[in-house]
C-alpha cells in the first residue's frame, strides 16, 4: 500500500505499509533552483532537526509520532501513522466539558514544549490529532529551538487566530482552557508569552488595517 497524504512546498508525506507497519514517509523534496551540493545538505540538516525536535517534544512529555528510522541522504524520515482525527475537524462535534478538557491538555502540551525551548512553528488544530483518548503533535517541520519570549509569543499567537479564524463559536471558552493549561506546564514563564502573543496579535491587525 502506498498513499500520498499531503504534499507541501517543503515535503511530501506517504502512508506506506513498512515492517509490517502503517507508517509515515516524509521526505523533503529536492529545490532546483537551489546548487545540489548545497540543496542536499540543508534538506539534511533540517530533516535531522525535525527528528531531534520530535525526540526531544516526545522527552519533555508530549505526545509526539514515534520515529522508526532516519535516513538523511535521502532526507527521509519513517514516523509512526496517527490514524486518528484532526482536533480542527471533530470540535463542533465535541460535548462543552470534553472540548474544554482536550484545550486544556493542548495548553499544557504547548507549554510543555516551550519549557523545553521547542517553537512549534505551525501551533494550530490542524497539526493536533485526536486517537482516543490520546492527543498527539505533529508536523515540527517548521519548529525550532529558542527560548526567546517573541517566537513563544508567535507560536502562541497562532493557535489564537485558529480558534478565532475556524473555531469561533467557542473561541472564549476553548483559550480560557488553553490558557489554563499553559500556565499549569509554564508556571511563572506563562505570564510573559501570553503577554507578547497580545501583542503579536495587535501588530497583526495594525497592519491589516494600514
Amino acid at each position: 500500500m502506498e498513499k500520498m497524504i499531503a504534499k507541501g512546498a517543503e515535503a511530501e508525506l506517504w502512508l506506506r505499509d513498512w515492517n509490517n507497519l502503517k507508517v509515515i514517509f516524509k521526505t523533503r523534496r529536492p529545490k532546483r533552483y537551489r546548487h545540489y551540493e548545497l540543496d542536499k545538505q540543508l534538506r539534511g540538516i533540517r530533516t535531522g532537526r525535525e527528528a531531534d525536535i520530535l525526540h526531544r517534544a516526545k522527552m519533555a512529555g508530549v505526545p509526539t509520532p514515534l520515529v522508526y528510522m532516519l535516513d538523511l541522504d535521502n532526507a527521509t524520515i519513517v514516523m509512526e501513522y496517527i490514524d486518528g482525527v484532526k482536533i480542527r475537524d471533530v470540535v463542533e462535534y465535541l460535548e462543552k466539558d470534553e472540548r474544554y478538557e482536550i484545550f486544556r491538555r493542548i495548553g499544557e502540551y504547548s507549554g510543555l514544549l516551550h519549557k523545553e525551548g521547542i517553537i512549534h512553528g505551525d501551533l494550530t488544530t490542524s497539526n493536533i490529532i485526536k486517537l482516543g483518548q490520546r492527543i498527539v503533535f505533529i508536523d515540527f517541520g517548521l519548529s525550532e529551538i529558542s527560548f526567546e519570549v517573541e517566537k513563544r509569543g508567535v507560536d502562541l499567537n497562532l493557535m489564537n487566530r485558529m480558534l478565532t479564524s475556524t473555531h469561533y463559536v467557542y473561541q472564549e471558552d476553548l483559550l480560557e482552557a488553553f490558557i489554563e493549561g499553559y500556565r499549569s506546564s509554564m508556571g511563572e514563564e506563562a505570564g510573559e508569552a501570553l503577554e507578547r502573543m497580545e501583542e503579536v496579535a495587535m501588530r497583526g491587525r495594525y497592519i491589516e488595517k494600514e
